[in-house]
């Protein structure tokens, strides 16, 4: 309430109108888990790579079943560039992903920054940094970390957290955010 005694509007209550109507005009379908109601009956991702210069933009998955090619090449995509090693993602967190992009309504592919991560490239990047995980899901071929130019990092992890389908991690100071199909929590700033 307002000094006037009039209701104020707040941030939490645009959000929530903002996720009660994502969720109300979102398509349904029988065979899918929640948080996917967003992607509707077609699953496209859409991703760059910085590092490798690659593009990927395919729907790889219809009416209900992956679509084989498509999956091996978001796998080969996805892969540990600093060792070339493929690792067959977890396609739940693919789907988060496609899920938190459809929630966000933009058009931009994601900047991919880590998906599989070799034990070896785990290990270095652990020494440099305490934020990376000495068990990764990265290294389990379950984890991306993503940004946007046309999205915050608030506004992303605010999509992926809506899926309700495993971890999200704030990097506000390095602009990413981290999404997997682990346990649901969140994390970080």
């Amino acid at each position: 309430m307002t000094k006037t005694g009039t209701p104020g509007i707040t941030r939490r209550s645009v959000l929530g109108a903002f996720a009660a109507t994502m969720v109300t005009a979102a398509p349904t379908f029988s065979n899918a888990a929640g948080f996917l109601r967003g992607s509707g009956d077609i699953r496209r991702i859409r991703m760059y790579s910085g590092r490798t210069g690659e593009r990927i933009d395919m729907i790889y998955w219809i009416e209900g079943n992956y679509i084989k090619d498509a999956v091996k090449e978001v796998n080969h995509f996805m892969r540990d560039w600093r060792t070339d090693g493929v690792k067959s993602m977890d396609l739940r967190t693919v789907d988060i992903m496609a899920a938190a992009h459809n929630l966000m309504d933009v058009n931009e592919p994601y900047m991919l920054l880590s998906g599989y991560r070799s034990p070896k490239t785990n290990a270095m990047l652990r020494s440099r940094s305490r934020g990376v995980a000495k068990n990764s899901l990265h290294m389990k071929g379950q984890a991306a970390d993503l940004r946007l130019s046309t999205r915050s990092v608030g506004q992303m992890s605010r999509a992926a957290a809506a899926c309700r389908g495993g971890g999200v991690g704030r990097y506000s100071g390095s602009n990413f955010v981290h999404m997997d199909c682990g346990v649901v929590r969140t994390w970080g700033s």
